[in-house]
């Protein structure tokens, strides 16, 4: 009888548990409780076993790197565009998330395949009705916040904030680094405050008469008026008004949540399929009532709150490929630090 080495036994036994293996690994920099529904949802219809590990970001992007070609990880599942980007080009993820429920359901602006936008979400600006004019509303673009008439009125986070780099890396695609790196001048001179606090923070400013006009994600303003914040932060939101800028030209700012395969994704199928199935009707409704984002397909309306104060009749800048988020990054940076941007 020939005889099996322990090494060759253990190597069989290893490919064997591998190739039974029905999970997927997810890193999720996202803390919506709402997610981890969606993925027992997606256990149930499918059978497959969602590991999921939570934490910040940078933290996880560090263990990703850190344990290499070691790492469980399937998909990297986070905020904004700038994010997935960066992370590609770190040599961190892998080309093939690709399906026919990808290419039919997500617009080639919000996708790669490397990532891909399975919500959306607009950065915005908001305003004090009783301060702030529709003259002076009218037109407004994010190149105008640099308008001297916006000295001392505009609330606005700070400089190293993803959503902010993700903001100016359009602004540099768009109009070069040149003319962004004069408008962040303009933007700082124009501020109300130095640049803290979170998105809200910048719509209670607001609120409280600290500044005129504030630049934050449109999710932010449903959930304050939820009241899941609390009543304070809800009475807030009830005093502003929402604005999209650059209806004239390209469109509002649009930014995404992300999914990525990770290089190595130990269970790239499974990765897929779970992708598919957060493009699914199901799980686009699911997102948008309980995360208050913009559904990524068509045929599924936002939370009713998204609706009714924020609508739907705006022009998003589907020209500008979010994929330029991560690709301009430093040279947002480095614009607003020039600036002065805190």
């Amino acid at each position: 009888m020939k005889k099996i080495s322990i090494s060759a036994l253990i190597l069989s036994l290893f490919v064997s548990t591998f190739a039974i293996a029905n999970e997927v690994n997810i890193f999720n920099a996202r803390h919506y409780k709402a997610d981890a529904e969606l993925y027992s949802k997606f256990t149930a219809a499918t059978g497959i076993k969602v590991n999921l590990i939570n934490g910040k970001a940078g933290a996880l992007e560090k263990r990703m790197i850190e344990e290499g070609a070691d790492s469980a990880a399937d998909l990297y599942i986070t905020a904004d565009a700038g994010r997935c980007g960066a992370f590609k080009a770190k040599g961190m993820t892998q080309a093939g998330l690709v399906s026919p429920t990808i290419k039919s359901s997500v617009p080639k602006n919000f996708r790669t395949t490397h990532w891909v936008g399975v919500a959306k979400r607009a950065r915005i600006v908001y305003y004090a009705p009783e301060r702030v004019s529709g003259a002076e509303l009218s037109g407004l673009t994010y190149e105008s916040l640099a308008d001297p008439k916006w000295k001392g009125r505009i609330a606005i986070r700070a400089s190293s904030n993803i959503y902010n780099k993700s903001l100016v890396a359009s602004l540099v695609k768009n109009n070069g680094k040149k003319a962004a790196r004069e408008w962040a001048k303009g933007v700082v001179a124009n501020m109300a405050r130095d640049p803290k606090g979170n998105d809200r923070a910048q719509i209670m400013a607001v609120a409280a008469g600290e500044a005129d006009i504030a630049v934050a994600n449109t999710y932010y303003l449903a959930l304050m008026l939820s009241g899941n914040k609390g009543a304070e932060q809800q009475a807030a939101a009830r005093k502003v008004k929402a604005f999209f800028p650059n209806q004239n030209d390209r469109g509002t700012h649009m930014n995404i949540s992300c999914a990525a395969l990770v290089k190595g994704a130990p269970n790239k199928a499974n990765a897929i399929a779970l992708v598919d199935y957060l493009l699914s009707p199901e799980a686009q409704e699911h997102f948008t009532n309980n995360t208050f984002e913009f559904p990524m397909i068509a045929g599924v309306s936002p939370n009713p709150l998204v609706v009714n104060n924020l609508g739907l009749d705006f022009k998003q800048d589907l020209t500008t490929s979010v994929a330029s988020y991560g690709a301009k990054q430093a040279d947002a940076l480095e614009v607003m630090t020039a600036a002065g941007w805190k």
